[in-house]
């Protein structure tokens, strides 16, 4: 991940300052925004392998910059910011960001949070894999999914929960056990992350593909194929 591109977003030069530096001791290359406009465009003009947000901006804020950065781009978002309310949190990650990390902060939590992201949503390993089951088709390589002959736009989250639900129908997952196999051991969030992205997946994949996804209570969750076909793993 050495040499990838990280777009940090915030109106503090110091904050802005402190992050650049640390990311660039660990080889990354980094781009600065410090408000909304700025960050739009330099996403846009950039296609960044990450974006580390502020909430708190100028003029555009960063809830709308994640949902406007969301509408055409896939970009993991780590959200920076002051408020670290449960709520906010979980607005967050219900809007598409990949993880949140409250202010104050380690500098070095940080970029361990960023290379966890990036490994998680660039994988090298498990490569050419295509599963289908029915209709909808998960395809790891192009990290594509297709219902009914139409293109599902996943955030990365969404695509390694449901590739990860997807490869292993009829296992019962707990929550903590998707949280370590999705999130990964350094993630610090709860159980109710799951349960968010479980929910913008189920609303993305609408009435034909959702029912993939199944809730067994008091447990967490599966993917059951019923009596569709198995998976197809090509290449």
């Amino acid at each position: 991940m050495p040499g990838d591109r990280i777009l940090v977003v915030d109106d503090e030069p110091k904050i802005r300052e402190i992050v650049r530096v640390y990311l660039q001791r660990d080889g990354f290359a980094v781009e600065e925004a410090e408000d909304g406009e700025q960050a739009l465009a330099k996403v846009k003009a950039l296609n960044p392998q990450l974006v580390i947000l502020d909430l708190m901006l100028p003029g555009v804020d960063g809830w709308e910059v994640c949902r406007q950065i969301r509408r055409t781009s896939a970009v993991p978002i780590i959200m920076l910011t002051a408020r670290g309310e449960e709520t906010d949190r979980v607005v967050g990650l219900e809007m598409g960001a990949d993880d949140y990390v409250p202010k104050p902060f380690s500098p070095r939590e940080l970029v361990a949070r960023v290379k966890a992201v990036l490994r998680r949503t660039q994988p090298r390993g498990e490569r050419g894999q295509v599963l289908q089951y029915g209709d909808l088709l998960i395809d790891r390589d192009c990290r594509r999914v297709v219902c009914h002959a139409s293109e599902i736009p996943l955030t990365p989250k969404e695509f390694d929960l449901l590739w990860f639900l997807a490869k292993a129908p009829g296992r019962v997952f707990t929550r903590e056990q998707l949280l370590e196999h999705v999130w990964g051991y350094e993630y610090l969030g709860d159980a109710r992350t799951v349960d968010t992205h479980v929910k913008n997946l189920r609303e993305k994949l609408g009435v034909l593909c959702r029912q993939y996804i199944r809730t067994v209570w008091g447990v967490g969750y599966k993917f059951e194929v019923g009596g569709e076909a198995g998976p197809r793993r090509d290449r």
